[in-house]
Parts: structure tokens; C-alpha cells; sequence
């Protein structure tokens, strides 16, 4: 007998459906997988056999051809095998027609319980499109694949369960997730009133936030700057339902989401270490996957020592901030993955960390010093927006009893910014400024004769790049955002200046 059941892979973020084709004819016992299958299908045999058997059921001593159809594609994953099982058992009879009705995902256990798998949420949001009558999914898959509203998705733990749910023994409830609750408020418990001092980082912080800019802190060991990263995500606006959406999608296909998580509700903070290499970051493998740059989209990507990190790594990370996404090609496919997110990165200003210090002596040879600020080539600064200097901080500022500014009341004010640039650019596809192109910096980041005058010293003495220029004029767009005002005057211009320290240190 021939049974066709329907199941779901990944290509990138994106799902496709699969079919699962299964013939049990007369003939020498033998389970033949065709259609591509890679190392985890391969093996799937095995525990499909053994799950069918420990289930109650006979397993055919028949021939039997499983063909995974588009045959073209190839195909890696666990989450087939519960489609490779109800095929076997409705060619055989156990289970009825209705079968084919449904689409399966999950990984079988040698005695029939159903495990979770990766990208149920990306199988879900297209197969809302197909002509189904619902999703069968793991117990602990339910409630991502329930964030799509319109396609009944049933939580199952065995295959027992599943053939008595298709031949109308039993009965299931959809699983039901609310997704119109506005999504919880930002931030992991770390707070803006637990730093002292840094004023003026913390002023560069909200900027960044307020318009989802880049940033470079500077500054020796111990200064703050690893503390201050932290607790940005604190005061970053939250996630739209889309970006939420966009993000439990990657995290999902990634196998980060946590079980009890049904939708991403903060913005991620990804922080690798500096040995990483660079399809760790970027994204990889014989079946791409995504990097560190895609797994903090919406988010924040945090470097630190980022002199410490491959030259060639850093490199790679040119096109994800200039375009939003990243593309990796492969002999068998080429794939594009979301990268859309705020990177901040901190460094030391020389290679033994005191260059400046007051109470600390530079050891570092000028060659030595050369060869360090080397390491981040001229390009890859242009791309980042704000680049600030974190001092030590002092006795008297570490032993202040007063709580500084705490995140709450710094991201209300970043919120109201936010939803300025909303409002502007709600017909241009732009949600922040950092995201402006060339024609919306014309259009909306116009200035006066005396702002333009400044400009043209500031370029002309420090000899900035077309790039630069225009990140300027986006910064100096947010600083006016923050206060309230339509128009972008001298001394918006002039503290967006200052946030270019790098530009002004000497060759």
C-alpha cells in the first residue's frame, strides 16, 4: 500500500513542505529512505522501528520505500521521523486516510515518546498557507507553533497518542495562545542606577538606543564599559509582535529557544567570546545556519576586546552593518539570513590597557601602539556610529550614596524618540534612524547654514569619509529626537561630533 503524509523542512529561516511517500509492497524485508536524506534521517529507521514496535504495534516485515519528496533538496533532520512512522502504520492500515489531513514534525524515542525539534514556529507561519487541517506537534513545540493564529496545533506526547487522535479514538484541544497581551517590558534585572559616575556614557548609551546606532567605548581595564553594555538592553524599546516574530523564528531554527518560551519577548544580547571564528559569527556550515550576527537581530550584538577578535572576522562584519542581513553561499545553496541589530563593541586604548590613564603608566612602544589600532581598519570604524572614551572612575564618584538615573526613566525617553521616528518614516520601511538611507537623510536631516558651516570645518580638519559624514548627520538626528525638536541645530551637530574620538586621535 501507498501512504503520503506531509511534513515540513528548513531552507534558512524559511520552511517548505516535504512529503513523505511510503510503499510497503511483498518482497525481502528492507527500509530504503530516498529523496536526499542526510546523517539524522539516515538513522531514522532505527527509532521509527523500535518506537513502532514498543507503541503496540506490528512493524511490516515487508519491503518498505520511504521517499522524501522535492528529492532535490537535501534533508537533515529528526523532525521527520514521526511522519515516517504514520506513513508506515496508514500504508499498513493502522491508522485511516484522515492522516494525510495533518502535518507532523517530532522525534521519535525508542519507546514512542515524541521529543522536540527545531523550527516548528517557521513550519507553522507557512503552513498557515497550505490546505491543512492542523499541526501535530511536540508537547514541547506546542506553544511556539500556537503563536501563529489560524491553524489548529495539537500537542501530542507519543505515537500512540497521535494514531488514536487520526482514528477518532481520543480527542485533542488545540493549544491557544494569546499573542494580542502586549509583550512583557525590556531588561534582565540590571539596572542604569547601579553605575556610578559616567555621565556622558550613559548620555551615549540612550543616543545609541534611541536610534539604534553603533558603538565603540574606549577606555582602560576596569573603567565600566563591560557593566555598561549590559544593562542597555534595559532601556531599549520593546518588540514590536513582527520583530518579535522574526526573532523566536531564528532562535527556533537555531535550537536556543527555551522550552517554556512560546515567543521572544526581549530583545537578545549576544555577546561572543573573541576566539570565534568566522562561520560562528556570520553564519555556516555545509547547511547554513545562522551566525551570532542573526541570532542578535532586533537586538544587540556585543564585541568585547574587539581588537582581540580575527582581523578577517571583523572584516566579515561590513556587510551585515551596512545592509540588515547577510548572505553565505554554499556549493549546494545560497542563503540569506536577517541582521539587523545594534553592535557595541569595547576596547582597551592599548595593548597594556593604561594609554591616558592617570594612575596607571603606558608601557606600550609607539609600533607596539601602531600594530594594536591597526587591528580595526578605517572601514569598519566608518560603520560605527558613536565612538566614546570611558575614563577611570574616581574615589568620590564610586563612594556617591546618591542612585544615578535608573533605566526605566532613560528608555521612557528613548520610547518617545523611537516613536518620533515611527511616526516618520512609517511609508519608508525605516524604523530607526540608524537605518536611514542616503534619500531619507536628505529629506529629513537638513541643516542651517550655521550647522552647515561646522560640518564643513569638522569634515575638511579631520578628513571624514562620505560614510562618516552621513552617520554623523543620523546621530545628530536622533540627539534632536531625544529633544523634541523637528529641526537639527548646531549643538545637536556639535555632541554628535563628539562622539567621534577615534576621528580625532592623531595617525
Amino acid at each position: 500500500m501507498l501512504a503520503n503524509i506531509l511534513s515540513g523542512a528548513l531552507i534558512g529561516i524559511d520552511a517548505y513542505p516535504v512529503e513523505v511517500e511510503v510503499d510497503v509492497t511483498q518482497g525481502l524485508p528492507q527500509f530504503a529512505t530516498v529523496g536526499l536524506p542526510e546523517g539524522a534521517v539516515k538513522e531514522s529507521k532505527d527509532r521509527v522501528k523500535s518506537a513502532i514496535k514498543n507503541s503496540g504495534y506490528d512493524f511490516p516485515v515487508r519491503r518498505i520505500t520511504v521517499n522524501l519528496a522535492p528529492a532535490d533538496i537535501r534533508k537533515d533532520a529528526a523532525s521527520l521521523d514521526l511522519p515516517m512512522a504514520m506513513g508506515i502504520l496508514t500504508a499498513t492500515g493502522v491508522t485511516n486516510e484522515k492522516a494525510s489531513r495533518y502535518l507532523y514534525m517530532g522525534e521519535l524515542s525508542l519507546d514512542g515518546r515524541i521529543k522536540a525539534v527545531r523550527g516548528c514556529l517557521a513550519v507553522a507561519v507557512a503552513a498557515k498557507e497550505w490546505d491543512l487541517d492542523g499541526l501535530i506537534l511536540p508537547v514541547d513545540n506546542a506553544a511556539e507553533g500556537a503563536v501563529v493564529q489560524g491553524l489548529p496545533i495539537f500537542a501530542v506526547h507519543d505515537l500512540a497518542q497521535v494514531v488514536s487522535f487520526i482514528n477518532g479514538e481520543t480527542t485533542l484541544q488545540p493549544t491557544q495562545i494569546d499573542t494580542t497581551a502586549p509583550l512583557p517590558i525590556q531588561g534582565n534585572g540590571e539596572d542604569f542606577s547601579e553605575v556610578r559616575g559616567q555621565q556622558h556614557v550613559k548620555r551615549a548609551l540612550e543616543i545609541a538606543a534611541a536610534g539604534s546606532h553603533n558603538m565603540l567605548m574606549v577606555g582602560p581595564p576596569g573603567s565600566g564599559k563591560t557593566m555598561l553594555a549590559r544593562r542597555l538592553p534595559s532601556i531599549l524599546p520593546n518588540l514590536r509582535f513582527d520583530e518579535a516574530l522574526e526573532t523566536t523564528k531564528i532562535h527556533s531554527i537555531s535550537g536556543l529557544l527555551a522550552k517554556s518560551d512560546a515567543l521572544i519577548h526581549t530583545r537578545p544580547f549576544r555577546s561572543p567570546h573573541h576566539t570565534i571564528s568566522d562561520a560562528g559569527l556570520i553564519g555556516g556550515g555545509t547547511i547554513p545556519r545562522p551566525g551570532e550576527v542573526s541570532l542578535a537581530h532586533n537586538g544587540v550584538l556585543f564585541l568585547d576586546e574587539l581588537p582581540e577578535f580575527k582581523k578577517n572576522v571583523l572584516e566579515m562584519l561590513r556587510q551585515p552593518l551596512e545592509d540588515g542581513q547577510v548572505g553565505i553561499s554554499r556549493a549546494a545553496m545560497s542563503l540569506t539570513f536577517p541582521a539587523s541589530f545594534m553592535m557595541v563593541a569595547a576596547m582597551n586604548p592599548c595593548p597594556c590597557g593604561y594609554l591616558g590613564d592617570s594612575q596607571h603608566e603606558c608601557t606600550c612602544t609607539p609600533p607596539m601602539l601602531q600594530r594594536y589600532r591597526n587591528r580595526l581598519s578605517g572601514p569598519l570604524l566608518d560603520r560605527i556610529d558613536l565612538h566614546v572614551e570611558v575614563p577611570r572612575i574616581c574615589h568620590e564618584e564610586l563612594a556617591n550614596p546618591n542612585e544615578s538615573e535608573s533605566s526605566e526613566s532613560i528608555r521612557q525617553r528613548v520610547e518617545q524618540a523611537r516613536s518620533h521616528q515611527e511616526q516618520r518614516f512609517q511609508r519608508c520601511g525605516v524604523h530607526a534612524n540608524a537605518q536611514m538611507q542616503a534619500r531619507h537623510i536628505r529629506k529629513y536631516c537638513a541643516v542651517d547654514s550655521t550647522g552647515e558651516k561646522l560640518l564643513a570645518i569638522v569634515t575638511d580638519k579631520l578628513g571624514l569619509s562620505a560614510r562618516t559624514y552621513s552617520r554623523i548627520l543620523k546621530v545628530a538626528r536622533t540627539i534632536a529626537d531625544l529633544a523634541g525638536s523637528e529641526t537639527i541645530c548646531e549643538h545637536h551637530l556639535a555632541e554628535a561630533v563628539q562622539y567621534r574620538s577615534l576621528d580625532r586621535r592623531a595617525p
